[in-house]
C-alpha cells in the first residue's frame, strides 16, 4: 500500500494506570459499580489514592494499551494522546516509546495534570476503574498529524474520546483523513456507560460509514441496542456494521459481518489474575492480523491469545513478546 508508515495508529486518552488489589466491600463502601468505569475529578482522585492499598503504576489508557500490544506483535505502531509536561506525563511518554510505539503529541505546558486511572482489582480478577482524565481530555484537532494518519493502514479510535468536544473533533478529523487516503477506521466502544451517554451518535458513526471496524464487548453491545438478548443485539449489529467483533470473555468472541456471524473460542488460561486490558489486547491482536490481511478468524485467534496473556498478571500491557507467543502457538510464522 503506497505511502504506508504504520500498520495501526491509535488515538485515545493518555493515562497512567494506578493499580491496587481490593475486596468487594471496598467497592461497596465507596459506591463503586463493580466492573465499570467512573469519571472522577482531581480532588476525588487524590482522596481515592489515599485510601487505596499498595499500588503499581504503569502507563495505560485503552487505545494506548492496544497500540502497545500491536507493537508487541511486530506492528509498526503510533499513538496520539495528550499528557502534561509533568512527572506522570514523562513516565507515559517514556513507556510507550520504549514499547516501540511512535509518540509525537506535544505535551501541554499548563492546565490539568496528566490523566490517571485508579484500578481496583478484586479477588475474582474483575477490575473497577475510576478515571481522572486530566490533560488527556485536552486533545485537540491540532494534535492530529494528517501525514501520520494518512500513512497508517488502520486508525483506531477510543470511544472514551467522545466525551470532550475538542477530542471528538480530533476523532472526526482523523477519520476523514484516513478515509480520504483509502485507509480503515476502527472504533472501540470502550465502556457500556460511555455507550449510554453517546448511543445515538455512536450508531450514527457506525451506520453512516465513519467506522469500518467496530469492537465491543457484550455489555457494550447490549447497551448500544438496549436489549438484554444477545442474538437480537447481534442481528441489529449485522444490519448496521460493515465488520464488528464482539468479545464475550471466556466464551470467546463473535465476528459479525453483513453476510454471517462466526464464533472463535477464547484461549484457555490457568488462572485469571486481572482482567484489566483484556479487551484492549484482544483488539491489538485482531488489528495486527487485519493489517497483515489475515482471515478474520485468524486475526481473532491472535486477539484471544493476547487477551489470555494479559489477564494472567497485573496490568494492562503484555509482559512477554506477543509475536514470540503467537509463533510458539503456531499462529504466526
Amino acid at each position: 500500500m503506497a505511502g504506508l508508515r504504520f500498520d495501526v495508529l491509535g488515538i485515545g486518552n493518555a493515562i497512567v494506570d494506578v493499580i491496587a488489589r481490593a475486596e468487594d466491600d471496598f467497592l461497596v463502601n465507596h459506591g463503586m459499580h463493580k466492573g465499570g468505569m467512573a469519571l472522577i475529578d482531581e480532588a476525588q482522585a487524590e482522596a481515592l489514592y489515599e485510601k487505596m492499598g499498595p499500588t503499581i503504576e504503569v502507563s495505560g489508557g485503552s487505545a494506548a494499551n492496544t497500540i502497545v500490544g500491536a507493537a508487541s506483535f511486530g506492528a509498526r505502531a503510533a499513538f496520539v494522546g495528550k499528557v502534561k509536561k509533568d512527572t506522570l506525563g514523562q513516565v507515559f511518554a517514556h513507556d510507550i516509546r520504549a514499547a516501540g510505539v511512535a509518540f509525537a503529541t506535544p505535551p501541554a505546558v499548563d492546565g490539568s495534570s496528566t490523566g490517571r486511572c485508579y484500578i481496583l482489582v478484586t479477588p475474582d480478577g474483575e477490575r473497577t476503574l475510576n478515571t481522572y482524565l486530566g490533560a488527556a481530555q485536552d486533545l485537540h484537532p491540532n494534535d492530529i498529524d494528517p501525514e501520520a494518519v494518512a500513512a497508517a493502514a488502520i486508525t483506531y479510535l477510543e470511544g472514551y474520546l467522545w466525551d470532550p468536544k475538542d477530542a471528538k473533533d480530533a476523532f472526526l478529523k482523523a477519520a476523514k483523513i484516513a478515509h480520504d487516503a483509502g485507509r480503515t477506521v476502527a472504533l472501540t466502544l470502550s465502556d457500556s456507560f460511555c455507550v449510554d451517554r453517546w448511543r445515538d451518535e455512536f450508531l450514527d458513526l457506525i451506520r453512516g460509514g465513519t467506522i469500518d471496524l467496530l469492537f465491543a464487548n457484550e455489555a457494550e453491545l447490549h447497551s448500544l441496542y438496549q436489549t438484554s438478548d444477545f442474538d437480537t443485539a447481534v442481528s441489529a449489529l449485522r444490519a448496521d456494521a460493515r465488520l464488528a467483533v464482539v468479545t464475550r470473555s471466556a466464551k470467546g468472541c463473535v465476528i459479525v459481518t453483513r453476510e454471517n456471524t462466526q464464533a472463535v473460542h477464547a484461549t484457555p488460561v490457568d488462572r485469571v489474575v486481572d482482567t484489566t486490558g483484556a479487551g484492549d489486547l484482544f483488539a491489538a491482536g485482531f488489528l495486527f492480523g487485519f493489517a497483515r490481511e489475515l482471515a478474520n478468524e485468524d486475526a481473532a485467534r491472535l486477539g484471544a491469545l493476547a487477551a489470555a496473556e494479559v489477564i494472567q498478571h497485573l496490568g494492562a500491557r503484555p509482559e512477554i513478546s506477543l509475536k514470540a507467543l503467537a509463533q510458539d502457538n503456531g499462529l504466526l510464522d
